[in-house]
């Protein structure tokens, strides 16, 4: 039996609502289908695997949604300045539920145009691989052209009318891309840049202009901001975060501790869990990018300043 929508080609789809509506009311409404077309589809119906209930009350309530989204538009619906400021109105619960159904690039589009907690929440919501399609293709924004954009604003508000109970765009890029990456498990951070870098280095290469990790601080800082960076943070977590790292790394944190916390510094000793570590290293990253967001220090020259050769 088919469950999942990727599963489905697009005569697939059409088969399906042949088969649940019926032909003769299909047919009717699908006026553009030649009768070959036609013929095409019923040998689709009869050749297919057996569809779950849910999937096709998904692909039928789609086909509605379309039929209505026209019947708007020929009728001369007027546009909203801001196409896509009806997303603010809709809750948490209904932007996840309109956008997790789409495809990666219309999710990446609408993403673009609210906040990053509120991206996160839908991200969290999608399955591994088809969070790492969105967020490349939110990398890739600027190659939309503005049609494309104003268009999917346009289904997705008909679609968010039947959901239970206006001329500013946002086109995503690297440092949005970043921002996500930073939200995640360092573990995740890893696995999404390394998709990212083989399918689109260039698009990597922008992220990483603006993407923070315990290694860029330990191999990038400079002394004054290392001192001011590891004053803000608990012992403790300096420890945790220096397990496992080689002697000349855990020196240079040590050296730029105050002499109080250098004679207070101990070690962790035995063995600890690997999420245990990689909490505390997210503990001073997202202590250093609050400093970047404060104007203590641009991270974009950081970074750049760390790959410069002479």
């Amino acid at each position: 039996m088919i469950t999942e929508y990727y599963q489905l080609a697009g005569i697939d789809k059409v088969a399906v609502v042949f088969s649940v509506i019926g032909e003769n009311v299909a047919v009717k409404l699908l006026k553009d289908l030649s009768e070959t077309e036609v013929r095409r589809i019923r040998a689709r119906s009869r050749e297919m695997e057996s569809v779950s209930t849910g999937l096709k009350k998904q692909i039928v309530d789609e086909f509605y949604l379309a039929i209505i989204s026209q019947k708007l538009k020929s009728e001369g619906e007027p546009e909203s300045k801001k196409p896509f400021e009806f997303l603010e109105e809709l809750a948490d619960e209904q932007l996840i539920a309109l956008l997790e159904v789409e495809e990666p690039r219309i999710i990446a589009i609408a993403l673009a145009q609210v906040s990053a907690e509120r991206q996160m929440q839908v991200l969290n919501r999608l399955g591994p691989e088809a969070k790492g399609n969105v967020l490349m293709k939110m990398g890739s924004l600027k190659n939309v052209p503005l049609e494309g954009i104003v268009n999917v604003a346009s289904q997705l508000r008909t679609k968010s009318l039947y959901l239970p109970k206006g001329v500013d765009f946002a086109r995503s890029g690297g440092k949005d891309v970043a921002d996500i990456l930073g939200q995640m498990t360092p573990f995740e951070e890893e696995q999404y840049l390394e998709t990212i870098a083989r399918e689109d280095p260039e698009l990597a290469a922008e992220i990483k202009k603006y993407h923070l990790t315990f290694d860029d601080i330990l191999a990038s800082f400079p002394d004054n901001l290392m001192r001011d960076l590891m004053n803000s943070v608990e012992l403790d977590a300096i420890a945790m975060a220096l397990k496992g790292r080689d002697q000349a790394q855990v020196d240079k944190i040590l050296e730029n501790l105050p002499q109080k916390k250098q004679a207070m510094y101990e070690p962790v000793e035995g063995a600890v869990s690997k999420s245990d570590v990689d909490k505390a290293q997210k503990a001073i990253v997202d202590t250093a990018r609050q400093m970047e967001k404060d104007g203590r220090f641009s991270l974009e020259e950081i970074l750049g300043s760390a790959e410069m050769v002479e």
